[in-house]
C-alpha cells in the first residue's frame, strides 16, 4: 500500500514537471502557472496590457479589482525598456474608460497586492478598453506600500524635526511673552489684508489677464523689436556725434523761447485790448449771421427773392420793367453809405457839375463846389 501511495505522489510529481518544462527558465514556482478558478477566464473575457513604472513584489495570478471588486487575473509581468508591462485578463462584463488608470495597490496593511483600475479623476471618460488595449505609462501608478508609509513615520520621528517641536514652542512662547496685544493686533490686520486681496481677486486676475495680453501683443512684434534693437546702437552713435550740435540747438531754442517769452510780455495789455475791441465787432458780425444767410438767397435772382420766385407769376407769360440808376450819388447812397467812402461819388459829381436835381449827400460835410478836386477821397 505504501509502494502504491509513492507511485501515486510520483505520477503527480512528475505531471506537474511535465506542466512545467514548456515554459523552461520561466518557472518561478506554482504560482507562475495558470490556477483554475481565478476571475476573467469566463466567456467574453479581454486581455489588457498596462505599463507600470515599479511592480512592487506583486506575482502572476494576483487579483485585478475596480472598485473594491475582484474583475481579472494578472497572467504575465514582464520588463519593457525601464518600466514594467503587465498582461491582466479582464471579465468580459467590465466596462472601463480606453483612458482608465492603473495602479498598485494593497488589500489591507499586511494583505496582498493588486492591481486597481478606475476610470480618470482629472478628466472625462473616452472610450472603452478592448481586447488588446495598453494603458500607457502616463496612467499608471502604484499607491504607497506599508513599508513606505512606516518609513516616512520612522523618518518624520527620528530624523524629520519632529522631536524639535517643543524647542520650537518654547522659543515662539519667549519671544511672544508680553506682546500678545500687539501679536493680535497682527492677526486682525493680516485678516483685514487677506480679506481686502480676496475682494480684489477679480481685478487682480484682470490686471494678469491685461499683463498676458501686453506680453502677447509684444511677441506678437518681436521681428519689429528685434529690428528696432538693431537699429538702436547706430541711432545711439548718430546722436552721440551729434551732441555738440544737439547742445548747440537747445541752447539757441534757450535763447529763442527767452525772446518770445519778452515779447508776448510786452504785447500783452496792447493784444488783450485789441481782441477786447475784436469782441464786439465779432458780437455784431454774429448777430448778423440770420440777415446775411436770408440775403445770400436774392443775389442769384436778384431783384426778386428766392422764396417767393415760383409766385410772382401765375399766366402763360409776364412783364417786368426796371429803371437801373448808375449815377454816383445813387451807387454812392446805395453802397458805400456807412463805408470810409461814403460821400467821396458825390461830391465827385458835384464838382462836375453832374446833380439831376439830387441834394447833396448828408456826407459831404463842405460845399461841393469850393472843394479841391483830389483823387484821394475819403476820410
Amino acid at each position: 500500500m505504501r509502494r502504491h501511495r509513492w507511485a501515486r505522489g510520483a505520477a503527480g510529481v512528475m505531471v506537474l514537471l511535465a506542466a512545467a518544462l514548456p515554459t523552461g527558465c520561466g518557472w518561478r514556482g506554482v504560482n507562475s502557472l495558470p490556477l483554475p478558478g481565478t476571475e476573467g477566464g469566463g466567456p467574453g473575457s479581454y486581455v489588457v496590457a498596462a505599463q507600470l513604472p515599479d511592480v512592487v513584489n506583486i506575482e502572476r495570478n494576483s487579483r485585478v479589482r475596480v472598485g473594491d471588486v475582484t474583475v481579472g487575473t494578472v497572467t504575465k509581468i514582464e520588463r519593457q525598456g525601464w518600466h514594467a508591462l503587465l498582461t491582466m485578463r479582464i471579465a468580459g462584463d467590465v466596462e472601463l474608460p480606453a483612458n482608465a488608470t492603473a495602479k498598485i495597490g494593497q488589500t489591507s496593511l499586511l494583505g496582498s497586492l493588486h492591481v486597481e483600475l478606475a476610470a480618470p479623476a482629472d478628466a472625462p471618460p473616452e472610450g472603452r478598453l478592448r481586447d488588446g488595449s495598453l494603458i500607457p505609462l502616463a496612467n499608471a501608478g502604484a499607491y504607497p506600500t506599508t513599508e513606505q508609509t512606516l518609513a516616512t513615520v520612522a523618518l518624520l520621528l527620528n530624523g524629520g524635526g519632529l522631536g524639535q517641536v517643543q524647542d520650537i514652542t518654547r522659543a515662539l512662547s519667549v519671544a511672544f511673552s508680553g506682546r500678545e496685544q500687539d501679536l493680535r493686533s497682527l492677526i486682525e490686520q493680516l485678516d483685514t489684508f487677506i480679506a481686502h486681496l480676496n475682494d480684489q481677486t477679480d481685478d487682480i486676475i484682470a490686471a494678469t489677464d491685461s499683463l498676458n495680453s501686453l506680453v502677447g501683443r509684444f511677441a506678437e512684434q518681436q521681428p519689429v523689436l528685434d529690428r528696432a534693437l538693431q537699429t538702436l546702437p547706430d541711432a545711439l552713435a548718430v546722436l552721440k556725434d551729434e551732441r555738440d550740435n544737439l547742445a548747440e540747438l537747445f541752447d539757441e531754442l534757450g535763447g529763442f523761447s527767452a525772446v518770445t517769452a519778452d515779447a508776448l510780455n510786452q504785447s500783452k495789455e496792447n493784444l488783450v485790448r485789441e481782441l477786447n475791441q475784436v469782441g464786439p465787432v465779432l458780437k455784431s458780425l454774429a448777430d448778423a449771421g440770420p440777415d446775411l444767410t436770408r440775403s445770400l438767397s436774392v443775389l442769384a435772382t436778384y431783384p426778386w427773392a428766392n422764396e417767393t420766385l415760383e409766385n410772382w407769376v401765375r399766366g402763360d407769360y409776364g412783364n417786368a420793367t426796371a429803371v437801373v440808376d448808375l449815377t454816383l450819388s445813387r451807387i454812392d447812397t446805395g453802397l458805400f453809405t456807412g463805408t470810409r467812402w461814403e460821400g467821396d461819388l458825390t461830391e465827385l459829381e458835384l464838382q462836375w457839375g453832374r446833380t439831376i436835381g439830387q441834394l447833396p449827400s448828408p456826407a459831404t460835410a463842405a460845399n461841393p463846389l469850393i472843394v479841391p478836386y483830389r483823387f484821394d477821397q475819403g476820410p
